[in-house]
């Protein structure tokens, strides 16, 4: 018989993989099952990739369609003119969702038309995104219909909306008036939607978040692929050693090895991204600041794609032959290396101390992060790159320690019962194999507890006013118009059916007699003087002082002190005195219903100080509501619209549902991907320890043939799979709160839930359970008495 033998040149290499290919698919039943659970496993790491890669994409898009309709603010046009229009912001909520509205007015022929709709709408018409009017359509959106001021006539495209189930409507009107010293609550003369700034599609929070989750993705999805890729590796050794016998150089079987490597990638890339087209249908449920996504949206840039395409064969093709450095292949079998010393920890704790390294500085308890954040965050933006790579190399350094841990443990074992001794010896004999198949599991865990951490420590809401079980506090405040009565504003608001208890105020500012010194006033009758503050007896025309301090006069309001009050538009001041009969009051009740509106300055009744002569003031009213009638916060919402669409409540004890904050299904999904990663890493676990099984066929049939017992030996496969795997998720939940805890340190967030690793905890124990309970047959079968046999 004449062997073949390996050819030099290019032609060689092309068909020692082409060799190593058509091995991947002609194996048989259990070559079909190596390839394909990795070609799933690459294909998940594909998905994750494409999806990562995606994102940015889908933020990016979502920040030119919001700068597309001009919503940044008030932009002054100048004078009017044909091409002008008046654009006013009539924001609002309607159960904890927002809504998102604008009111035009066009000032010429000529005025620009917002992006998705073809023409401004006439006064009493409303055009509205698809996501609204299929709430108008339903049962629970009648009271929202009540708030739009028009009939609808047309629904808004994509090009108008930032998410996919966003709440707009473009209203018109020829009422509003434009903003001005006098109408400080008016509309913004625009001549453009377009090119006023590009929106905020990477804020600060999101680009220390993307940092951390391309470290914590990154290396899950390569060590993933990288574990994908030796599925089967007992099985591929043993193909290997029978080309050797055939003539094959240890050239040609590796090369041989890289070709099953590689055509399983390049059905791992197939299978990634149609894993990547089926989810990207759910992309509506991916939610950023409560909107949805398009499915269009998340679609990789062509060079990130391509980067995915070339580097996961790569991966793949180098991982298999890294596989094989210690591996001899010979004719008659395989031999592994036997480890030559112990394995040396003091650079593996190298990694996580540069990690740490890199993210203290990120601390967000220093000067000037803490400025630059409030600033616009570009310390933080300008920090997402050193917080990747710190991340990154303190879940290397995880990886790094799981080897030297397993050892280090495994080697102090002695004694106990047989099976744990048969688990222990193997262990100790062989505890690279362990550590592989752990690996992908330790950096899985680790990424998913600390993105978990951040991601949940982000979407923690303090309200203002705590619900003492009285019901619902919400504000509401409208500039007042010179000589304007404030009483029909706070009438409007007590009539909402409702509404327990209505305090209206109006409020302006003095100046007091040291430069730049402000003094809050309050006018209001006694009923409203006493929700605010302790003032006891009362009646019109008395004045109270109200002080931070108990029997303290505030510095810039005492009896007897002038204060100069704003008259109008030519900075003519009303100089007010405040009366010696001025009684000092407070300090202010923690319970007040007034809290929030200033702590310490001048509360008077109307008789005292006439505020018709005054024109900087303004009407503010604060409503409690009754608990039992959970829509009134909507009814007043709807009233507020109607006396001005600009207007906005309010609600002081507001906490968004857990499902409308941000990352919300990144934190549902976090679980859930977690442990489709660790049943991927079960069944490579569940063929490793097959592959193992029948190596050691005849020893289990002799030690069957000498009495011991099947119980001993299935609890010695139990004790062999289930150390490492403990051993790994104690270093993984280690490291995965410690680097949660440095990244929300440098966010200047605290932990809102220190048990986020337990379900992913779960699916390892879940793991181990589902892997032994699937060996025990095999081992069975493996320990009768044919097994003896020899040929």
């Amino acid at each position: 018989m004449t062997a073949p033998t390996a050819r030099p040149g290019k032609s060689s290499w092309r068909s020692d993989l082409a060799l190593g290919m058509r091995f991947a698919v002609t194996g048989g039943r259990e070559g079909w099952l190596r390839t394909v659970l990795t070609a799933v496993g690459v294909g998940i790491g594909v998905a994750l990739l494409l999806f990562m890669t995606a994102v940015p994409e889908a933020l990016d898009a979502r920040g030119r369609r919001a700068a597309a309709r001009g919503d940044h603010g008030r932009v002054l046009a100048g004078k009017a003119s044909p091409a002008t229009l008046l654009y006013l912001k009539a924001d609002s909520e309607f159960h904890g969702r927002r809504v998102h509205g604008r009111v035009l007015r066009p000032e010429g022929p000529q005025a620009p038309v917002p992006p998705g709709v073809s023409a401004l709408p006439r006064p009493g018409e409303v055009m509205v995104s698809p996501a609204l009017a299929k709430l108008l359509d339903s049962e629970g959106g009648t009271l929202l219909r009540e708030r739009l001021p028009g009939r609808i006539v047309g629904t808004i495209a994509k090009q108008g909306l930032v998410g996919s189930d966003e709440l707009v409507y473009y209203a018109g009107s020829d009422t509003i008036r434009h903003y001005s010293e006098r109408e400080p609550d008016g509309a913004a003369r625009i001549s453009s939607f377009a090119g006023h700034g590009r929106g905020d599609a990477m804020g600060p929070k999101l680009a220390l978040l993307g940092g951390l989750a391309c470290a914590v993705l990154l290396l899950p999805v390569g060590a993933l692929i990288a574990t994908a890729v030796r599925f089967g590796g007992e099985r591929r050794d043993r193909r290997l050693a029978a080309l050797r016998l055939v003539g094959a150089d240890n050239r040609m079987t590796r090369r041989v090895a890289a070709g099953e490597a590689l055509a399983a990638s390049l059905l791992g890339l197939v299978v990634g991204a149609g894993f990547f087209l089926v989810g990207r249908q759910f992309a509506p449920a991916l939610t950023f600041e409560q909107t949805g996504t398009f499915p269009s949206d998340l679609v990789p840039g062509l060079p990130a794609a391509a980067a995915v395409a070339v580097a996961v064969p790569v991966l793949a093709v180098l991982v298999s032959l890294f596989a094989l450095r210690h591996v001899a292949i010979e004719p008659l079998g395989v031999v592994r290396e036997a480890p030559r010393s112990r394995r040396r920890l003091w650079w593996r704790l190298l990694l996580p101390v540069a990690g740490l390294a890199l993210l203290v500085p990120l601390d967000g308890g220093h000067p000037s992060f803490a400025g630059s954040w409030a600033v616009g965050g570009q310390y933080a933006v300008g920090a997402s790159g050193p917080a990747a790579l710190g991340a990154a190399l303190i879940l290397a350094g995880a990886l790094a320690l799981l080897p030297w841990l397993v050892e280090a443990c495994v080697a102090r074992l002695r004694g106990g019962p047989p099976a744990w001794q048969l688990a222990t010896r193997r262990l100790q004999l062989d505890g690279s194999a362990a550590s592989r198949a752990v690996s992908g599991i330790v950096v899985a865990v680790a990424g998913a507890i600390s993105v978990q951490m951040v991601l949940s420590g982000t979407n923690v809401f303090l309200p203002l006013y705590e619900d003492d079980g009285r019901g619902k506090v919400v504000h509401v405040g409208r500039h007042l118009d010179s000589g304007g009565d404030a009483r029909s504003f706070v009438e409007k608001f007590r009539a909402v059916p409702g509404v327990r208890q209505t305090v209206g105020m109006v409020h302006l500012r003095g100046q007091g007699g040291r430069p730049g010194a402000d003094v809050s006033i309050g006018v209001g009758d006694c009923d409203a003087l006493r929700a605010l503050a302790p003032v006891g007896s009362c009646k019109d025309g008395d004045v109270f002082l109200v002080t931070g301090k108990p029997g303290r006069y505030h510095e810039d309001a005492r009896p007897g002190m002038e204060l100069s009050l704003a008259k109008g538009a030519s900075q003519e001041k009303v100089h007010w005195t405040v009366p010696a009969s001025a009684r000092v009051v407070g300090p202010q009740s923690p319970r007040s219903i007034g809290r929030g509106m200033g702590s310490e300055g001048v509360l008077a009744t109307p008789s005292a100080l006439d505020v018709r002569a005054v024109a900087d003031a303004s009407a503010n009213v604060t409503l409690r509501l009754d608990p039992s009638s959970p829509d009134a916060i909507e009814r007043v919402r709807n009233v507020a619209a109607h006396i001005d669409p600009g207007m906005h409540v309010f609600d002081t004890g507001f906490i968004p549902q857990e499902e409308d904050t941000d990352f919300w299904v990144l934190l549902r999904a976090l679980p859930a991907g977690a442990g489709l990663t660790l049943a991927l890493i079960g069944a490579s676990l569940l063929l490793a320890t097959y592959e193992q099984l029948r190596e050691r066929k005849r020893l289990l049939a002799t030690l069957s043939a000498f009495g011991t017992r099947r119980s001993t030996v299935a609890w010695s496969v139990v004790w062999q799979t289930a150390v490492p795997v403990v051993l790994g998720m104690v270093l993984a939940v280690a490291t995965g709160i410690g680097l949660g805890l440095a990244m929300l340190r440098a966010m200047s967030r605290g932990v809102k839930d220190w048990f986020a690793f337990v379900p992913v905890v779960g699916w390892g124990l879940g793991v181990i359970a589902l892997v032994t309970v699937a060996t025990l047959p095999i081992l069975w079968r493996m320990m009768r008495p044919e097994g003896l046999r020899a040929e």
